[in-house]
């Protein structure tokens, strides 16, 4: 009778807590230990997450990332105390004469690394000039760079160092550039990581093909990038991204608004990288020669001479003299003639032809194309630039 009883109550307690009986049966988990695993999985989940595009391609390009410290020795000059005044400067001249010395100079950029064995792109405004280039990597290592070349005209330099081998960035394809894709920044601004990771600032590619013509120093600065990331002191030379982590620019210069305010107001430039390739190329087998001659010299067309001429136009400038057997000479090119368009560019000043020359990075053997007007017609020249002689 006690038996009957007992199974009835068993059976009557396993209707009652299925769940227990199945959780057993099965070997199913702790419920805290199934909490536990829960939890792992969604911080996995979330780490995940915070990656994307933008952060492989920071991580994949920060290796080869550089700052550049650079010793130059510059000329200052130290004015007179009495600044024209003819009787102070003929009588007392070791007092009151401008005085001219050469000092040291420190100053700060970034780089980046195009080669494993060891080739680094920067600015020529950053190295061009230095007399100890030093190069320092994020993990800490430095070396001393030697200047492989330098073009002023471009703003590029080319560095050496040895040692590695060393971790490159892929140069991507400026001509692909897409206006609204994203802009990855990466250098040294302000001199913040020396041997360390560098700074990294996000932005959008803003605007392409930016002209600027000749600049101070005789820099040329056409067909320029802009991206409203920010671009600080000490970022020129450094890579300017895609979210693929290739290099489609070199950081090289901003606006301000303000020529008292130095900061990033959203509005920087930045050399495109196919640009880069072919002068790094002519660096490496010392082929770029910017020191060309053309032999003409010419007058602003006043508006007398222009009808004295039978020119029936106010554009142009005056060709009064050319120098026997120069490249201008050999081109065909008359005196008397007017010249109306360098290089595609329409010319009537000392300005403007500036800016025409300015409208191409020339040198010695390209070809400048001009138009000139001579007797009532148009006619187009192709003049082969030269190598300046003493």
């Amino acid at each position: 009778m006690y038996r009957v009883l007992l199974v009835a109550c068993i059976s009557a307690w396993l209707l009652v807590f299925p769940g227990c009986a199945q959780d057993r049966e099965e070997g199913g988990p702790h419920p805290a230990l199934a909490q536990a695993s829960s939890a792992g999985g969604t911080a996995e989940t979330l780490s995940q997450s915070r990656q994307n595009a933008i952060t492989r391609a920071v991580a994949h390009v920060s290796p080869g990332v550089v700052s550049i410290n650079v010793i130059k020795i510059q000329e200052r000059i130290q004015h007179a105390p009495v600044i024209g005044d003819p009787f102070f400067q003929r009588f007392f001249p070791e007092i009151f004469r401008d005085r001219r010395y050469r000092e040291k100079a420190k100053s700060i950029g970034s780089g980046f690394v195009i080669s494993r064995d060891g080739y680094v792109v920067t600015n020529d405004h950053v190295a061009g000039k230095g007399t100890e280039i030093t190069v320092s990597f994020p993990n800490g290592k430095e070396y001393q760079a030697r200047l492989v070349g330098s073009d002023p005209i471009s703003d590029i330099a080319l560095l050496k160092v040895d040692g590695g081998p060393f971790t490159p960035i892929a140069l991507g394809n400026s001509d692909d550039i897409l206006i609204g894709e994203w802009a990855i920044a990466l250098g040294n601004p302000f001199g913040l990581f020396e041997r360390t990771e560098p700074t990294v600032t996000v932005g959008v590619i803003s605007a392409l093909n930016r002209n600027f013509g000749r600049v101070d120093e005789g820099r040329i600065y056409q067909g320029m990038i802009q991206t409203d990331a920010a671009i600080n002191k000490g970022n020129s030379g450094g890579p300017l991204c895609n979210a693929m982590g290739e290099v489609i620019g070199m950081n090289t210069f901003i606006y301000t608004g303000d020529r008292y305010a130095s900061g990033s107001v959203g509005i920087g430039f930045a050399i495109p990288i196919n640009r880069i390739k072919e002068i790094v190329e002519g660096l490496k087998k010392n082929t770029i020669d910017r020191d060309y001659w053309i032999g003409f010299s010419y007058l602003p067309l006043t508006p007398y001479l222009a009808r004295q001429m039978g020119y029936k136009n106010n554009r142009g400038i005056y060709v009064g003299r050319i120098t026997r057997f120069s490249p201008a000479d050999k081109a065909g090119v008359e005196l008397g003639d007017i010249i109306v368009e360098i290089n595609g560019i329409t010319v009537y000043d000392e300005d403007s032809v500036n800016k025409a020359m300015g409208s191409a990075y020339l040198s010695v053997g390209d070809r400048l194309p001009i138009k000139v007007w001579r007797e009532n017609r148009y006619i187009g020249i192709d003049i082969i630039l030269e190598k300046r002689h003493d």
